[in-house]
């Protein structure tokens, strides 16, 4: 599997840490930055993680800001992306399950590490269920050609 990974200058030392679990269970990390934590402005770090993921060189993305809020908005303004803002293991289970999210954006000053390692773990591990979910995600597709 391989995940591209991004993050602004609030979620650096996530961004980090979850590209050192990943390297430790063998995933393939393509990180776009930041590499520290001067700022920088998180749409022009949501773009090559978003480009990566649409053009199949990455399976998933990793998007960390302060919030994940403006990591998450940046990401679903592109066709094809539908980036999942997670806190809670539940909601990463289902963003995969039932919406077949393909970027997980996470908050950097919300959530602990630990948690975060948890949610990445649940999210690039659970499979898009398919079903009646499939109908939906069609639709939303089908919403970004009128758009």
């Amino acid at each position: 599997m391989k995940v591209a990974l991004g993050s602004d200058h609030a979620g650096f030392l996530m961004k980090e840490e979850i590209k050192k679990h990943l390297t430790e269970q063998k995933l393939e990390c393509f990180d776009f930055g930041t590499f520290c934590e001067n700022p920088v402005d998180y749409p022009d770090i949501a773009l090559p993680v978003v480009e990566a993921v649409r053009s199949g060189s990455a399976d998933f993305g990793i998007l960390v800001c302060g919030t994940g809020v403006g990591m998450a908005i940046a990401a679903n303004k592109y066709r094809g992306i539908r980036a999942a803002l997670c806190s809670d293991t539940f909601t990463a289970r289902c963003s995969r399950e039932h919406n077949d999210a393909n970027i997980l954006a996470l908050g950097a000053r919300v959530i602990g590490s630990g948690l975060a390692l948890e949610i990445v773990d649940i999210f690039l591990n659970t499979a898009f269920q398919g079903g009646r979910h499939q109908r939906r995600v069609e639709k939303i597709a089908l919403a970004e050609r009128r758009a």
